[in-house]
C-alpha cells in the first residue's frame, strides 16, 4: 500500500499530456502555421518579393532605354542623310526618318498630345508598381516603361522643340512603317499584358478565373 502511495503521476501519463495549448485551441499564429499547411509566409517576405519585382521592372526598362537611345544616336550619326543600308536585301533596311507622330509614323499632327500620353503611361506604371508581385508583369511593364521613356526623350530634347520633338525611326521592313526599338518594346509589352490578362494573372501575383 505504501508503494502504491509513492507512485506519482507524471505529466506524460495524463490525458492530453504534451499537447500544445495553441494547437488544442486552434489559435496558433498565422506566421507559424503558414497558409493551407504550406511554408509560413511572413509579411516581410512578401514585401521583399515586391521589391525584387520592382527591381526587375527597372532593370528591363533601363536596358530597353539604353538600347533605344544608343541605337538612335548611332543611326543619326551613321545613317541620316545617307542612302539606306540594306540588311536583308529589300526586305529589311536601315534608314533614318524623323517622326512627329505616334509609333509607326501614325498621328503626326498630335505630337504634344502624344507626349502627354507617354507621360501619363509612365505615371500609371509607377502606380501599378506599388502592388507589383508578378515577375511576368514586371517584365511587361518594364518593356512599356523603357519604350515610353525612349520616345519621350526624343519628344523633349530633339528638334523642332520641347514637347514637339520628332522621334528617330530607322528600322524599315518592306511594306511596313518605319519604327525603332522603343516602338518594338511597347508593342511586345502590350502583347505580353494581353496574354497575362487572358491567363487571369494580375500584377499582384493573384490568379483569377472568370
Amino acid at each position: 500500500m505504501a508503494e502504491a502511495e509513492r507512485i506519482t503521476r507524471t505529466p506524460e501519463s495524463g490525458p492530453g499530456a504534451g499537447a500544445d495549448p495553441e494547437a488544442d485551441t486552434g489559435r496558433g499564429s498565422e506566421t507559424e502555421r503558414g497558409s493551407e499547411g504550406g511554408a509560413p509566409v511572413e509579411p516581410e517576405q512578401k514585401a521583399g518579393r515586391g521589391k525584387r519585382r520592382i527591381l526587375a521592372l527597372l532593370v528591363v526598362a533601363a536596358v530597353v532605354y539604353a538600347l533605344d537611345l544608343s541605337s538612335k544616336l548611332l543611326a543619326v550619326a551613321k545613317l541620316e542623310h545617307h542612302a539606306p543600308v540594306e540588311v536583308i536585301g529589300t526586305l529589311l533596311r536601315f534608314t533614318v526618318i524623323r517622326n512627329r507622330g505616334a509609333a509607326f509614323s501614325m498621328g503626326e499632327a498630335l505630337t504634344i498630345f502624344l507626349t502627354i500620353i507617354a507621360a501619363t503611361v509612365i505615371v500609371v506604371i509607377a502606380r501599378i508598381a506599388r502592388k507589383l508581385y508578378s515577375l511576368p508583369w514586371a517584365i511587361a511593364l518594364g518593356l512599356l516603361l523603357g519604350g515610353a521613356f525612349g520616345n519621350l526623350t526624343d519628344r523633349i530634347f530633339r528638334s523642332p522643340g520641347v514637347f514637339k520633338g520628332a522621334v528617330v525611326d530607322f528600322i524599315a521592313p518592306a511594306h511596313f512603317a518605319v519604327f525603332n526599338l522603343a516602338d518594338s518594346a511597347i508593342v511586345c509589352g502590350g502583347i505580353l499584358i494581353v496574354f497575362l490578362s487572358f491567363r487571369g494573372l494580375d500584377p499582384d501575383g493573384t490568379v483569377h478565373k472568370d
